[in-house]
């Protein structure tokens, strides 16, 4: 059973896909593969770089993270730019994964822009992790140390909290504590086992 996992920034989805890994699923995680293929002397940098020249490159040539999510959060054209080069190879490593799992495997993809690249059609159950903004914010001032106006920043650059939760297959709420949070993530596994 193929399942895609989002929740919006700061929503818990990291903590979630770990839950659902500590119950057997086998994780598709896009953000670790959206740094792999854009990994030191891969392809998707040498495209990156092209795009958005070489001043984007830390001393060591490898893809300077920070400087690029500033550029990218900031501006709606470089943000589609960089997605357009690194979405479909990251699209492509996922179905190697994929491939590699048992037939009776639970695949969860967790992909934070499931609802932004309208892909959620292509899974058999969506889970949606979600927080209320002011929950989110308070994380990301708390946790990463934004302002802020950073921390609204980043929202407003996804989708919106209704247009994630209309993907929805299963909704885990995440504004309790960590043991409501795996109580939740359990009853969700289980559903998608009897489904498959």
């Amino acid at each position: 059973m193929r399942v895609g996992l989002t929740g919006g920034i700061a929503s818990g989805k990291s903590t979630v896909s770990g839950m659902l890994a500590e119950l057997g699923a086998v994780i598709v995680d896009a953000d670790v593969l959206a740094r792999e293929v854009v990994g030191r002397g891969t392809p998707g940098l040498d495209a990156v770089v092209a795009e958005f020249g070489p001043s984007l490159l830390t001393p060591d040539g490898d893809l300077d993270r920070p400087a690029m999510g500033a550029l990218v959060f900031g501006d709606d054209d470089a943000r589609k730019r960089l997605e357009a080069i690194v979405h479909p190879l990251v699209i492509a490593r996922m179905a190697e994964l994929e491939a590699e799992a048992d037939d009776d495997d639970l695949v969860v993809h967790d992909i934070p822009l499931l609802a932004e690249g309208g892909r959620a059609d292509t899974f058999d159950a969506v889970i949606v992790v979600d927080s209320p903004p002011e929950v989110q914010v308070a994380r990301m001032v708390a946790d990463r140390g934004w302002t802020r106006d950073e921390a609204l920043a980043r929202i407003a650059a996804q989708v919106t909290r209704e247009d994630r939760l209309a993907i929805a297959t299963h909704v885990i709420e995440n504004t309790g504590s960590i043991d409501e949070l795996r109580d939740r993530v359990v009853a969700v596994y289980a559903a998608l086992l009897a489904e498959a």
